[in-house]
């Protein structure tokens, strides 16, 4: 790891230096040099203003011999190539830096500038703490997400912890090269005896890298199951599962599932291992069923219901396509007081959400006819490009329209608050869930 030379942080600890020590003396001193990724006229203000990706169509040139590669920490500087800040290199992403701090934030606390390995560890312990602030983990959930992405200033890097475990995602190429730095930063957390490393091999092709080269998890070092409990619910999870193994981001929507549930036959559509459809049961729901094309996650489902000792007269769980089942439920003349839909990530990206938009109409369709008149429908996107788009209200008038209902909104809400999103950076605003009225 690459530390700015002693003599120099001991010069420039001095009570009179840190307000004139610039970023471009910091890198000066570096050892091994630092090269600049020069902004083109007109793209400063944009990350002067927090925008932490800089994208490859923002850069007029780079100065450096030789140049960076991929992972190597860098300048960004404006168009007189004054540095405004620095980040992480990559040579073939979209993302050509991912900036992790300005300048004046760079200059204030020294012991970051220029070093990632301080850095990481810096803002692992600010999320643990903002955690903590948060109440996680608490007595009834032991299942959060500690770091996101951007939310949290380290974009690239996803940690959730279930229980003793961490489950630490990676899309970016920095990520895998500091991920001895990034292991023994969660390592350091009390609670933490596991950590499963699980790269995001798609993402990380787009990174330039070749993922298969990167090992998701030492068998002997942590097991592929664990248990956690949200909200008093139990839950056995699977780290060799969907994403990280659990979704925490819809612990709020769960619960509140379960306020209002008393009383209620209740549908959980896409119900993976079961999150919505426990929590309405836990709620008093009188009949429960939740559909899932995946067997391991309805095997997953009917763990839990074992888990939770509820009875399972109440609640059940199938394995079948979610359009199959909705209209062979629909030819029955089946109906539901709640219906809840939480399909799969749609639309992956902008060039998918036509073709997306088709199948969340399609889908949100047959859930109204299946919702009784007066009832309530719980539906969710967790695609960002939907999300960012504006479209998914238009869409849900649509499915209405095409279902022969009216529909009003009742309740938005997004991912939990564990969750947090850089404003400046919109794209990390993913979930959408919103309950209507169905009449």
């Amino acid at each position: 790891m690459q530390h700015l030379p002693a003599r120099l942080v001991k010069s420039l600890s001095a009570t009179s230096l840190p307000c004139t020590t610039t970023l471009q003396e910091l890198a000066s001193a570096h050892p091994k040099g630092v090269a600049r990724v020069v902004l083109k006229k007109g793209k400063t203000q944009l990350f002067k203003d927090g925008s932490p990706m800089v994208y490859s169509g923002a850069v007029d040139r780079i100065i450096g011999r030789p140049p960076p590669r991929t992972g190597d920490i860098v300048l960004v500087a404006d168009g007189a190539e004054k540095p405004i800040g620095w980040g992480m290199y990559n040579s073939v992403s979209m993302f050509c830096v991912r900036l992790m701090q300005l300048e004046e934030e760079a200059t204030r606390d020294l012991s970051c500038a220029l070093n990632m390995e301080k850095l990481l560890e810096t803002r692992i312990n600010e999320a643990i703490e903002l955690r903590k602030s948060l109440g996680l983990p608490s007595a009834s959930t032991n299942a959060f997400r500690l770091v996101n992405s951007e939310g949290d200033r380290l974009s690239g890097l996803i940690v959730d912890v279930f229980g003793d475990v961490a489950v630490i995602a990676s899309s970016a190429a920095w990520v895998e090269k500091y991920k001895p730095e990034v292991e023994a930063s969660v390592g350091r957390i009390d609670e933490i005896n596991y950590i499963n490393w699980r790269p995001s091999s798609e993402v990380l092709k787009e990174e330039g890298l070749d993922a298969s080269n990167y090992k998701e998890r030492d068998p002997s070092i942590c097991s592929q199951r664990t248990k956690v409990r949200e909200n008093g619910i139990f839950y056995a999870i699977s780290l060799e599962g969907q994403k990280t193994g659990f979704y925490a981001d819809q612990r709020e929507n769960r619960q509140f599932i379960s306020t209002i549930s008393d009383g209620q036959r209740v549908l959980d559509m896409f119900c993976y291992s079961g999150g919505f459809a426990l929590n309405a049961a836990r709620g008093g729901a009188v009949n429960v069923i939740g559909v899932d094309s995946s067997l391991p996650a309805v095997e997953l489902a009917k763990e839990n219901v074992v888990l939770n000792n509820m009875d399972p007269g109440k609640i059940t769980f199938l394995r079948e396509d979610a359009s199959e089942f909705m209209k062979g439920a629909l030819s029955r003349n089946e109906s539901w007081d709640i219906v809840i839909l939480d399909p799969p990530k749609l639309a992956p990206r902008k060039k998918a959400l036509q073709n997306a938009s088709g199948m969340y109409r399609n889908l949100n369709s047959l859930a109204m006819q299946l919702t009784k008149r007066g009832g309530l429908l719980m539906t969710c996107s967790c695609s960002g490009a939907m999300t960012q788009s504006g479209m998914f209200l238009r869409i849900l008038q649509g499915a209405a329209s095409a279902a022969g209902r009216k529909i009003t909104i009742l309740r938005e809400a997004g991912a939990a608050c564990d969750h947090p999103i850089d404003p400046s950076y919109p794209e990390g605003k993913y979930l959408s869930n919103i309950l209507l009225r169905v009449l």
